[in-house]
């Protein structure tokens, strides 16, 4: 099936409070797993970096799991960051380490070589030029940084799309089953992300099938 993109942001408050009150429990606690068996320790002191952090639901799980850690959280719609900085705002403990970003990639408002670890979820697919986002992971890092970025993966037809529609979001608003028709249509297939990582020069890392609609990136940058 031929990618079809989508807009890069979702600007409109509908869309984005609709996105924050999806129930998204089931992917974002696989984000974590993934993250886990990384083996990342405790990360004390560890600066990370969550790129197209929407509602922030995963920012606050790190959180939540790594104590230890802080994380910088961007996103280029400034709805998504009010139902961020909503969430935070019901959780200080949690929202003392972290710092909202406003900014779409490449960013100039986050420092080169900074950041031990980088995650993004659900923003790969976004992108019209996918090596926005590997060249922002390639400046951002640290050497040796470890990276999980997990997104949708394309499926090989319009009607296999349609029973993941029906699967997992039949019963979710009719603006949130759009969307994530549209972002099926616009999801990269594996074989395109490894050679989008081999034209970035990240071939350390590597790319994974971890559902039926997921796929992940992820490993430690030389």
């Amino acid at each position: 099936m031929q990618r079809r993109p989508e807009p890069e942001l979702m600007t409109e408050a509908e869309q984005a409070r609709a996105y924050a009150q999806a129930d998204s429990s089931e992917p974002n606690a696989l984000f974590i797993r993934l993250l886990d068996a990384l083996k990342p320790g405790e990360l004390t002191g560890t600066r990370a970096l969550d790129l197209g952090c929407g509602p922030a639901d995963i920012t606050l799980r790190f959180l939540k799991a790594y104590p230890q850690a802080e994380c910088d959280a961007l996103d280029g719609s400034a709805a998504m960051l009010g139902e961020a900085r909503r969430a935070l705002d019901e959780r200080p403990g949690l929202a003392r380490r972290c710092r909202l970003v406003r900014d779409v990639l490449p960013s100039t408002r986050i420092p080169q070589s900074a950041y031990d670890l980088v995650l993004s979820n659900s923003l790969l697919h976004h992108l019209h030029d996918p090596q926005v986002l590997w060249q922002s992971i390639r400046t951002a890092a640290k050497p040796g940084a470890s990276v999980l970025v997990m997104d949708l993966m394309r499926p090989p037809s319009a009607m296999w799309a349609e029973s993941l529609v029906v699967a997992y979001a039949a019963d979710a608003p009719e603006v949130l089953r759009k969307d994530f028709r549209n972002s099926l249509f616009a999801a990269f297939e594996p074989q395109e992300v490894v050679a989008q990582l081999k034209q970035a020069g990240l071939s350390e890392l590597e790319v994974g099938v971890v559902s039926d609609r997921h796929l992940a990136v992820q490993g430690r940058l030389g």
